[in-house]
């Protein structure tokens, strides 16, 4: 069977005219010969009006209830999709994620994919039916559960991978995965390819084009996945599992940037094993992630600062909990900072070619812009900087690595 799974997000259906559309390029694929299942979101604005009613009500809601109501949203685009493509004589039928089953855990609103079942699905396709489901949407023990907000990239690459398709499309605002966010950086370039680490990178540390998860996910089965415009019919870029030839000479991928963050010194926490794993088992206890960390010791050495970074909507919890262990850590006092941006420049190259850090220090301090944290993996560079110079250092980091259109070399040494 040739199949191949298709995407599209909340802008590629957000009127009956894009939702048309959308029916219109699966019947493409219809006549190119491709068995098809359509993932679609909710139309766009839709699952920010829905969370709005919620919180309209109370702030302090079962995640059940939540998740009951925001995945109706794709409910309503999948029935559109499935009316619009029988219209255009394409046999479709939808299918809700409960339908299926499309089975996760119990973690509401956050849910973690556990198995997809094939029968129903796999006997309309050889009956030559296009499917189209809900993404973002499951079921746990008949209780509806969402993925999380992206999750609706998740769903088409687990069914992908689920059903062994061809390909994954992801069809979106853009046209494929740039060097920059284009908006910042004008001369920023589209890529023909890149590697799931670096998109894995990418994804982790801003870049809103795929949900982290769904990368990851396409990486451990091996998807061939494509990012692609809902709006225009040109070539997108396809993730792939190593570095091509023609991509040995780059060392950087793409530039990229979260705003997110919110930044926490605790000044003089007295030194002793324990008081790290104290800090930040309290904060993982109460599902709250911690990226960059850094510890340096107080002139006497009796004591150490220890300054991380958290998201911003987890600002007001983090700080509850560490004044809540201040008596057993005995800090001096919390310095919050949430007027920050984390930038990271990221690319495999860098794993056999020396200086990347060099240049990218080099860049910032010429601009006059202070490094606040430094954290690295093999792949990444990322800095801590206020956020008023994001975009600067986006720009001219992206000029130094030479990953603009009209820059032909880079002087790394």
């Amino acid at each position: 069977m040739k199949l191949i799974v298709a995407k599209f997000g909340g802008t590629s259906v957000g009127t009956i005219d894009r939702i048309k559309s959308v029916a219109a390029k699966i019947k493409n694929e219809v006549n190119n010969g491709f068995n098809v299942i359509v993932v679609v979101s909710a139309m766009a604005g839709e699952t920010n009006r829905l969370i709005k009613l919620v919180e309209s009500l109370t702030n302090d809601y079962r995640t059940s209830e939540y998740d009951t109501v925001i995945s109706s949203g794709e409910q309503v685009t999948s029935g559109l999709l499935a009316i619009a493509l029988n219209e255009l004589g394409i046999k479709s039928k939808s299918y809700q994620g409960w339908q299926i089953p499309f089975q996760t855990d119990n973690n509401f609103s956050k849910a973690n994919i556990k198995e997809i079942k094939k029968d129903k699905i796999l006997f309309d396709l050889n009956n030559g039916y296009v499917i189209v489901v809900p993404g973002f949407q499951g079921v746990h023990k008949n209780r509806v559960t969402t993925l999380g907000r992206g999750g609706s990239d998740t769903s088409a690459v687990a069914l992908a991978a689920v059903f062994g398709a061809e390909r994954c499309d992801i069809y979106t605002d853009v046209d494929g995965v740039y060097t920059a966010d284009p908006r910042i950086v004008a001369n920023a370039l589209k890529l023909e390819t890149i590697t799931f680490e670096e998109m894995l990178e990418l994804a982790s540390q801003g870049a809103k084009v795929l949900q982290t998860r769904s990368v990851a996910l396409a990486m451990n089965h091996n998807v061939k996945l494509q990012v692609l415009s809902s709006f225009e019919n040109k070539k997108g870029t396809f993730i792939i599992n190593e570095r091509q030839k023609s991509m040995e000479e780059t060392i950087i991928s793409g530039i990229t940037y979260t705003s997110n963050e919110a930044k926490i010194t605790l000044f003089n926490v007295i030194d002793k094993p324990g008081q790290a794993a104290m800090i930040f088992g309290a904060l993982a206890d109460k599902g709250i992630n911690v990226d960059m960390i850094v510890q340096t010791s107080t002139k006497d050495g009796e004591a150490t600062d220890i300054t991380f970074t958290v998201l911003k909507s987890d600002l007001l919890s983090t700080k509850e909990i560490i004044e809540n262990l201040k008596n057993t850590i005995k800090f001096k006092n919390m310095v919050e900072d949430s007027k920050v941006s984390k930038v990271s420049v990221v690319g495999s190259g860098m794993m056999t070619k020396p200086g990347v850090a060099k240049t990218m220090f080099k860049t910032l301090a010429d601009n006059n812009i202070n490094i606040q944290v430094i954290s690295t993996s093999e792949i990444k560079i990322s800095v801590l900087v206020s956020s008023d110079y994001t975009e600067l250092a986006v720009r001219t980091l992206h000029d130094a690595f030479g990953l603009g259109k009209d820059i032909k070399t880079i002087n790394i040494d």
